[in-house]
């Protein structure tokens, strides 16, 4: 295994729903707290965009043990189909989204924490990052496919 690929984590999850839609809500940082699978994500700071796009900043109030803000920057993006931000660790979260047959769609959640400083590497693997956020992100394609159905469709 690269080493670059020993630094990410990867869920995956087929939704029965269009691409858009799903991207749509990942899209939106608003709804980053009420996908968050991790507990960590618990609100929007004011002032933000309210969708993403390349390079839009944004910041999130978050909670790990204790409280703290943060900003992502988008460094990947393309509508409808791959969306991705970093911040000050360098770690990057990735979103794919791939149309299936049938009208569903493949979502492909990464953390690559490989641009990150040898340090913050050594750090995450210590204190068991690479579970946590597997576990995390699991609960958050499930929190995904949750809000994205009980919209109506048509709506955003």
């Amino acid at each position: 295994m690269s080493a670059n690929r020993a630094r990410q984590v990867t869920v995956k999850r087929v939704i029965p729903v269009p691409a858009a839609r799903l991207f749509d809500v990942v899209a939106d940082p608003a709804m980053h707290p009420v996908i968050d699978g991790s507990g960590t994500v618990k609100a929007v700071r004011p002032g933000g965009p309210a969708r993403l796009g390349p390079g839009t900043r944004f910041g999130m109030a978050m909670r790990l043990g204790t409280a703290y803000r943060i900003t992502n920057t988008v460094v990947e993006f393309e509508e409808g189909r791959r969306l991705a931000w970093d911040h000050l660790g360098r770690a990057r979260w990735r979103y794919r989204f791939e149309p299936v047959p049938g009208g569903g769609t493949r979502v492909v959640e990464t953390w690559d924490y490989s641009p990150s400083p040898w340090w913050l590497v050594l750090g995450l693997r210590l204190l068991g990052f690479r579970g946590r956020n597997r576990r995390g992100m699991e609960r958050t394609l499930d929190r995904l496919e949750a809000e994205v159905a009980r919209r109506p469709v048509g709506s955003a």
